[in-house]
C-alpha cells in the first residue's frame, strides 16, 4: 500500500521525540538523520536481496543451490545491489549483518550503541566511493551521550515507519520526509539551524532566478544540508526536465553537516553529486589540474554572515583586493566569481545589507566588481526570514564577464522586496506569490529611465534598472534606498543602522588617530587620545 507523506512524517517525528529525555531539540538531527538513512539503506538492500533470491532460487536445485557463495555474491552485487551491507565481527560468534533489522533484533542486549556504531562504520568502509565519512562523528552512540534505553526507544519507534525502499515509497515522499525533519529541527533549534538550513522559499527564489538547465553543473561552496543543490534538480524536474542530469557539487566545513547533505541528496535519488569537507576560503576542494578553482555553470550560496576569517596573503581569487579580517562576506563573493564558468556562469548569494555600502577594503572590491560589470541584480529581502539572524538580507546576482544580456549591461537591477512576506510562528516567510513577483520583476523590460514598462507586472514591487555611471557617481554605494527613494525610510531597520554606525565610528576613530599623530609631529600637544 502506498505510504502518504504525512504518515511517514508523523512517525519519524515520533521517533525523534523519544530523544527529548536525553538531549535538547537542537541536537536531534545528529541522531535521527543517521538512523533514518541507515534504515533506508537496509530496507533498500533487503528489498533487492529478496528480488535476487526470487529470481535465482529454483525448485529443481538449480540457481542458488548450484552457485558457490562467491558466485552468488558476485551476481547479486553486479545485477541487483547498488551498495553493500557487510557483516560486523565476521568469523566470530558475534557475526551479524550490519543492517537495521539485524541490530534491532539485539535491542535488549547491552552495548546497543557500540553495535550501531560498528554497523555504520562497516557500511562506510565497505562503500568508500559512496559513503566514506557519511555518518559523521557518531558521538551519540556513546552510552554517556545517549543512554542505550533511549536509543532503543528511538529505533523501535522509527521501525514503525513503513519500509523505505522504492517498491514501497517514492523518492519524492522519502526526500520530502527528510526535508520535513530538517525544517522541523530548524524551527525548534533557532539560531543553530542557520549553519545547515536555508529557508526553502529563499532557496526557491535564488534557483528560479538562476534557472539551471539539463546537464549543467551546480555548485554550492557552503552547502549546509544540500538544499540549494536539491532545489536546482527539483526545479528542472518541475519544468519537465531531468533533474538527475545535473552535476551537483558542494563543500561544507562541518563534517556532520556534510553528512546530512549527502544523505539528503541520496534520499532524493540524486546520485551525480560530490560533497567535500573543508573550509572553502582556506582550502577549496574543487580545483583544476593547474591549481585554480574549478568552474561551474550555476553557483548558489548562503554563506555564514560577517564571518571572521584569516585573509588571503596571496590568492588569485582576490578580485579588487582582500576582504577585511572582520568579515568574509566579499571573500565568498570573490570565490563564487572565480568559480563561474566563462560561457554561461551565473551566481546567486544571500548576504547582509552591509555588503552594499561598507567602506574600506570592501568598497574597493565592490568597485572592481561593478567596473567589470559582473553584478546583474541586487534584491532586498524582508527582515526575519532566517533562523540564524533577524536582520534583513539581500541577494546578489552575478554573471561571468561579458555574459550579461545586452539590455542589462553597464548597470544593475535593483528590486526591493522588503515588504513582501507573510508572518509565520517564528519568522517571516515568502509566499509563492511573493517569489513569483520577484522573478517577474527580475525578467522585466525597462525604459530609458530604468523603470519597468509594465509597472504592475512585477507584483507591486519597487524596481529600477540603474546605470553603472549613476552608481559610480554615488561612490559605488549599492544601498537600495539610494536608487529606490520611496523605500529608503523602510530600509533603515535597526540592524542596518547599527552596522552603519559601527562602520562610521571606526572610520572616525582612524581619522582622529591620524590627526593626533600629525599634531604630535608638529609639537602641538594637549589633545586627549
Amino acid at each position: 500500500m502506498a505510504v502518504t507523506q504525512q504518515e511517514i512524517e508523523n512517525r519519524l517525528w515520533d521517533a525523534a521525540d523519544e530523544l527529548r529525555v536525553a538531549m535538547p531539540e537542537a541536537q536531534y538531527s545528529s541522531v535521527v538523520f543517521p538512523l533514518m538513512f541507515w534504515k533506508y539503506l537496509s530496507d533498500t538492500w533487503e528489498h533487492h536481496h529478496q528480488e535476487f533470491l526470487a529470481d535465482n532460487f529454483l525448485d529443481d536445485n538449480e540457481g542458488l543451490d548450484a552457485l558457490s557463495d562467491e558466485e552468488a555474491h558476485e551476481i547479486e552485487y553486479r545485477d541487483y545491489q547498488l551498495f553493500e551491507i557487510p557483516f560486523i565481527h565476521p568469523g566470530t560468534v558475534r557475526e551479524r549483518r550490519a543492517s537495521w533489522s539485524s541490530i534491532l533484533a539485539t535491542i535488549t542486549q547491552p552495548g546497543l550503541g557500540q553495535r550501531v556504531r560498528s554497523s555504520l562504520q562497516a557500511i562506510e568502509t565497505a562503500n568508500p566511493d559512496k559513503f566514506s565519512r557519511l555518518f559523521g562523528s557518531m558521538t551519540w552512540t556513546s552510552e554517556e551521550v545517549l543512554p542505550g534505553e533511549v536509543l532503543a526507544a528511538v529505533m523501535q519507534t522509527m521501525d514503525r515507519t513503513p519500509k523505505m525502499h522504492e517498491g514501497n515509497m517514492s523518492h519524492d515522499v522519502l526526500g520530502g520526509a527528510y526535508e520535513y525533519l530538517l525544517k522541523r529541527f530548524s524551527d525548534g533549534s533557532g539560531t543553530r539551524a542557520g549553519q545547515f538550513f536555508t529557508p526553502r522559499e529563499v532557496v526557491e527564489l535564488i534557483v528560479e532566478i538562476l534557472d539551471p538547465k539539463g546537464f549543467e553543473s551546480v555548485y554550492d561552496p557552503t552547502c549546509g544540508s544540500g538544499g540549494m543543490l536539491i532545489a536546482s534538480a527539483n526545479l528542472l524536474k518541475a519544468r519537465g526536465g531531468r533533474g538527475y542530469t545535473l552535476k551537483l557539487h558542494g563543500q561544507e566545513a562541518v563534517p556532520d553537516t556534510a553528512g546530512v547533505a549527502r544523505m539528503n541528496l541520496f534520499m532524493h535519488n540524486l546520485t551525480q553529486f560530490q560533497v567535500e569537507i573543508g573550509d572553502t576560503l582556506k582550502d577549496p576542494r574543487f580545483k583544476k589540474s593547474d591549481g585554480s578553482v574549478e568552474q561551474f555553470d550555476v553557483i548558489v550560496a548562503n554563506p555564514p554572515y560577517s564571518l571572521k576569517w584569516k585573509p588571503w596573503a596571496k590568492d588569485p581569487r582576490a578580485l579588487g583586493g582582500v576582504a577585511p579580517q572582520s568579515t568574509a562576506d566579499w571573500a565568498f563573493v570573490q570565490h563564487m566569481i572565480a568559480s563561474m564558468g566563462p560561457k554561461k556562469g551565473r551566481a546567486g548569494v544571500v548576504l547582509p545589507h552591509g555588503v552594499l555600502f561598507r567602506g574600506g577594503q570592501e568598497a574597493a572590491i565592490r568597485q572592481r566588481v561593478l567596473d567589470d560589470d559582473l553584478l546583474e541584480a541586487v534584491i532586498g529581502l524582508p527582515a526575519n526570514l532566517f533562523y540564524s539572524t533577524s536582520i534583513p538580507t539581500c541577494i546578489l546576482v552575478l554573471r561571468a564577464p561579458g555574459t550579461k544580456a545586452e539590455e542589462r549591461r553597464d548597470g544593475v537591477l535593483f528590486i526591493d522586496a522588503s515588504t513582501r512576506f507573510a508572518k509565520a510562528k517564528n519568522r517571516n516567510i515568502l509566499t509563492e506569490a511573493d517569489i513569483a513577483g520577484v522573478v517577474t520583476a527580475y525578467h522585466a523590460k525597462f525604459d530609458t529611465d530604468g523603470n519597468p514598462f509594465d509597472p504592475d507586472g512585477d507584483g507591486g514591487l519597487a524596481v529600477r534598472f540603474v546605470p553603472t555611471a549613476e552608481i559610480t557617481a554615488n561612490g559605488y554605494d549599492l544601498n537600495i534606498g539610494r536608487y529606490i527613494k520611496q523605500v529608503a525610510a523602510e530600509q533603515e531597520d535597526l540592524g542596518t543602522l547599527i552596522d552603519a554606525y559601527n562602520i562610521a565610528r571606526a572610520e572616525r576613530q582612524k581619522s582622529e588617530q591620524r590627526m593626533l599623530a600629525v599634531l604630535a609631529a608638529a609639537g602641538i600637544e594637549g589633545f586627549d587620545a
